[in-house]
């Protein structure tokens, strides 16, 4: 049995998973939202991130203050989770309560992981490690939460960018907060 892993991103309508002048969420949380990403990171499960995203999100962490929105209950209890960081150039001990360095070659890094792990594999973020493991066909499931804007000149990194092509399975939708959308697809590479 495989442990089965997601690939959790945020978007804007054209695709872009952060913007220069939008802001965290892209200015669009709403209660509803952050009570449902809580849940979701309250399961049992490991968080995997590539070296670049830990980086950040160990940057933007320690840099904010108590209350501040990158702290929202949701974003805490994500950085308390086991976590697979992989990267061949941090090294040492890293500033995040449970988590350990994998090195190597990612997409056989992540194939064992699946094999070994007794609980699903979440990644928020980690675009080009979640690229790579796509084409690899090592993604389960793209957890797609799409914010209500449209950031054609503030847009940065930009999700699917030369990113092979799929056929995605519609898995689970809702709406959140009557504005936000959260899509759920399971992958398939399309030939």
């Amino acid at each position: 049995m495989s442990a089965t892993y997601t690939f959790d991103i945020f978007s804007s309508l054209d695709g872009y998973s952060n913007s220069r002048t939008f802001g965290g969420y892209f200015g669009k949380q709403g209660p509803e939202l952050l009570d449902h990403r809580f849940d979701q990171y309250g399961e049992e499960q490991r968080l995997v991130l590539g070296a670049n995203t830990y980086r950040a999100f160990a940057s933007m962490l320690a840099s904010s203050s108590a209350g501040s929105e990158v702290r929202d209950p949701w974003v805490t209890r994500m950085r308390n989770l086991p976590t697979t960081v992989l990267s061949n150039t941090l090294e040492g001990s890293l500033d995040w309560p449970d988590a350990t360095v994998l090195s190597g070659d990612p997409v056989d890094a992540i194939a064992r992981l699946k094999k070994e792990s007794e609980v699903p594999l979440r990644s928020h973020g980690s675009l080009t490690l979640n690229r790579a493991l796509l084409a690899a066909g090592l993604v389960d499931r793209v957890q797609v939460t799409l914010f209500p804007v449209i950031t054609g000149q503030s847009g940065l990194g930009r999700i699917f960018q030369d990113a092979a092509d799929f056929d995605l399975e519609l898995l689970e939708s809702r709406t959140l907060d009557g504005h936000t959308q959260e899509l759920i697809y399971r992958p398939t590479l399309h030939t």
